[in-house]
């Protein structure tokens, strides 16, 4: 099949370090992966990652505006992944570094304002090796899904999929406990590529 030239896409992922792909040796991560992809599909990515490490989701949402719109003028076609939460749950001083009040706030904010500028989709936050801290996550991204299912903002929930994934767990118990190596990014980016709101974004022409 002759793939026609399709004009040039621009990415901004903004999260934080599952955003940013720590620990992966290849320094892709799952997001560098579905860019390879979509090039491969012929599309032509900009791809522009925004993802810092231990960001919560108050810290993003000071941030996000002026990043984006600065890498996404009105003339490109341009387009925002958002992923965030796992550090909102991180207990630091007997507490969780963000309350579970205030992160689906943020993401109020947050998705509210970017679907008005940009086609926009979120990808919830992925497990670790803690169990308790699991617990955590896994209820902030129902949370989220609630959000976004408000908002008309397609929402992918990882977390599910991969807490019952043996690469992914393993990987992420044998390295720092979170994040994971290689074959577990690529794991998690094989999920949003395979899901419809990215496919509809990058079909196969």
């Amino acid at each position: 099949m002759e793939l026609k030239h399709l004009p040039q896409v621009r990415i901004c992922f903004v999260g934080e370090s599952f955003v940013n792909g720590a620990g992966d040796p290849e320094c892709l991560g799952w997001t560098g992966r579905i860019c390879v992809s979509a090039n491969k599909k012929g599309y032509e990515i900009t791809y522009y990652n925004l993802g810092v490490r231990r960001e919560t989701s108050t810290e993003l949402k000071n941030r996000w505006f002026k990043e984006t719109t600065y890498r996404l003028p009105k003339d490109y076609d341009g387009r925002v992944v958002f992923s965030f939460g796992v550090n909102d749950t991180t207990i630091e001083n007997g507490k969780t570094r963000v309350a579970i009040t205030e992160s689906i706030a943020n993401i109020c904010t947050i998705l509210s304002e970017a679907k008005q500028l940009y086609p926009v989709l979120m990808v919830s936050p992925p497990p670790v090796a803690d169990k308790e801290q699991n617990i955590r996550i896994n209820n902030l991204s129902k949370e989220f899904a609630l959000v976004c299912n408000d908002l008309g903002v397609p929402y992918l929930d990882v977390f599910s999929l991969l807490e019952n994934s043996t690469v992914w767990i393993d990987e992420v118990k044998n390295n720092d406990g979170a994040h994971p190596k290689s074959a577990g990014y690529a794991e998690f980016a094989q999920i949003v590529e395979n899901w419809d709101s990215w496919l509809n974004w990058f079909p196969l022409t």
